[in-house]
């Protein structure tokens, strides 16, 4: 069940870092949680541990002062090791806030620096689902996010509102076999489980009936001649990392 406590935080970060001049963007469960309806359907709830963000590079110095001064203490050594790409601070009880500067890397790397204008609190859907299905190994709380995201919003061709836009999700696959490999079987992983959740039948056929319909823009999409070049190696040589932690 969703903790107000933490919904309350992400709504003080946010709202301090937009007084301040601060882009930052919710991602990870609590972002899909805000657009998602479903997120609190006893099927498909989840607990919420920490806070994730995206926020620019460029702003790194004006974000490590916000989590100061909203309380939050540096995780010193991650910052120093990490802290081009990522920040992490501790605020009350050891609630981890999280901050991905300009790139999304997990099993794939995602650049978000011309993206986070889309939402003015969380990355777009579409990039959204992106992060969950860039995962190599989906577990419950992954599946459950992606069927939340699918069932509640319509797969389109525009960013902004509550549409996924697919175009964008089908030019991110175009350009890259790692990432289309991993997004395309994973749509089919949720295609195969989503039966043993308990949603109607009619949300069932919703998700599948989106889930198809990204999976045909996919294939469809013109593919680069990177892209080619790459699937000719296919899975002989590894299209993915294995993270240490994610969003």
């Amino acid at each position: 069940m969703m903790s107000q406590d933490i919904v309350k935080e992400c709504e003080r970060i946010l709202e301090t870092a937009s007084r301040n001049g601060v882009i930052l963007r919710l991602i990870g469960g609590l972002a899909i949680q805000y657009h998602c309806p479903s997120a609190s359907h006893r099927s498909l709830a989840r607990e919420y541990p920490d806070i994730d963000f995206v926020g620019l590079k460029k702003q790194s110095k004006m974000i490590k002062k916000l989590f100061l001064d909203l309380g939050y203490s540096p995780a010193e050594l991650f910052n120093a090791l990490h802290g081009g790409e990522r920040l992490l601070f501790f605020g009350k009880n050891e609630r981890r806030a999280d901050v991905f500067l300009d790139i999304f890397r997990m099993c794939h790397k995602f650049d978000f620096r011309k993206r986070l204008e889309i939402d003015d609190r969380t990355i777009s859907l579409e990039d959204l689902l992106m992060t969950k299905l860039q995962i190599m190994e989906l577990n419950e709380k992954d599946v459950k996010d992606t069927i939340c995201l699918l069932k509640d919003h319509e797969v389109g061709d525009s960013s902004g509102g509550e549409v996924i836009n697919a175009q964008h999700i089908a030019n991110l696959c175009s350009h890259d076999w790692g990432i289309y490999t991993t997004t395309t079987e994973n749509l089919q992983r949720i295609l195969s489980v989503v039966d043993e959740y308990q949603i109607t039948s009619n949300e069932k056929e919703i998700v599948r009936s989106r889930i198809n319909k990204l999976l045909n823009r996919i294939e469809k999409q013109p593919k680069s001649t990177r892209w080619k070049l790459r699937s000719k190696i296919g899975k002989k040589v590894s299209w993915y990392q294995l993270p240490e932690g994610r969003a």
